[in-house]
């Protein structure tokens, strides 16, 4: 690489480096950092356990930002010396290693670069996701649960804890939908692109005729309640249901009725857990569960006034918005963002990072134009 080239790279690197440092507040997350730990120390903190929960992991979280910010700018700065050192003494092989050290530093700091396009109201949340099998019979209830492995795997690679909080078993293969926990901040705004339906086509392996077979699921993200939201839900608005847990379960999960569902009457919504060995546990997961799909419901009432007075009228952007064809060719496409990629295999696996970043680009870029 030409000298001026090399040089021009490095500053564009330095300057979106700087733009990111800025839009993340540094001295601000440092001033989070104390209070949280401070919050952290007091010695009554766990008589409030889901408190307690939410201080740690969001004082586990900032400084996990502060670490990765600081350990990128060290390594950002780090590259002229490593290519100055590499030409001073005519090394191919340390300029080499060089240029690995600048791409690498590049993708990261594109990631990173990311990540500051969140800024929408619940966008720092935690997420709650849903999985549903759609048209296609068992192909579909299989394809379900191909997605929540695909989205579990997403989160085991970034180091992120979740919980699934709900599956319904199909009868013959697969599942009918399933509920996650995903318990990171910022988890709402990152996979919040990924809601609407997804199409697979294959070669079914439930057909014993070897006929190409297309089915479809949908993904359902919304962002987990806070204290401060105040959905407020009366008991005489919800029916409760416990039953007997389904499908594989722990030890004692499914030989007793621990298993609630419940019933929004005004909405008619229904949410379900059954992970837990507790009724009591069930019911709160399940109206955690709720809060938040009312939360959303809200939400969404919201956007279309808004919407409405705009004189926008177009329909829901998240419908159909991927492809994942396995036969008779191998192909992932994004209907939105037309990032694609013929690596299905890494896709299906949980290596989504280029899509997931593609549509927060692309939403942000949407946002803009609208």
């Amino acid at each position: 690489m030409a000298d001026i080239e090399l040089g021009e790279r490095l500053a564009a690197l330095q300057t979106t480096m700087g733009s990111i440092e800025a839009v993340l507040d540094l001295p601000a997350l440092r001033e989070q950092v104390a209070a949280l730990e401070a919050e952290a120390s007091a010695p009554d903190l766990w008589d409030d356990q889901a408190n307690a929960q939410a201080v740690t992991s969001r004082l586990s979280f900032v400084q996990g930002e502060l670490r990765k910010v600081g350990a990128l700018r060290t390594r950002l700065d780090d590259l002229p010396v490593l290519f100055e050192l590499a030409e001073d003494e005519g090394d191919a092989g340390a300029l080499a290693d060089a240029m690995v050290e600048l791409e690498s530093v590049q993708s990261a700091i594109d990631e990173m670069e990311v990540r500051t396009l969140l800024s929408g109201e619940y966008d720092s949340r935690e997420a709650f996701v849903t999985i549903r099998s759609g048209a296609g019979g068992v192909d579909a209830a299989d394809w379900a649960e191909m997605l929540l492995r695909m989205y579990t795997r997403y989160c085991e690679r970034h180091g992120w804890p979740y919980e699934v909080n709900d599956t319904s078993y199909a009868e013959e293969a697969g599942i009918k939908s399933a509920t996650f926990h995903v318990k990171v901040p910022y988890a709402y705004g990152t996979l919040s692109v990924e809601q609407g339906t997804h199409r697979l086509v294959r070669i079914s392996p439930f057909d014993n005729q070897g006929r190409r077979q297309t089915s479809f699921a949908e993904v359902e993200v919304i962002p987990v309640v806070e204290q401060t939201d105040h959905i407020d839900i009366p008991d005489d608005e919800i029916r409760v249901d416990v039953y007997r847990s389904s499908g594989p379960g722990g030890q004692g999960v499914n030989t007793t009725d621990s298993a609630v569902r419940i019933t929004h009457l005004p909405t008619n919504i229904v949410v379900s857990c059954q992970n837990e060995r507790s009724q009591l546990q069930n019911r709160a997961s399940a109206m955690a569960v709720l809060q938040s799909k009312l939360l959303e419901r809200r939400r969404q009432e919201e956007q279309a006034r808004m919407d409405a007075l705009k004189g926008d009228s177009a329909g829901s952007w998240g419908n159909q918005m991927r492809s994942y064809v396995l036969h008779p060719y191998q192909m992932v496409k994004d209907l939105r963002t037309e990032q694609e990629t013929g690596n299905t295999a890494s896709v299906l696996d949980g290596e989504i990072d280029a899509f997931v970043e593609a549509g927060i680009r692309w939403r942000k870029q949407s946002a803009a134009n609208a």
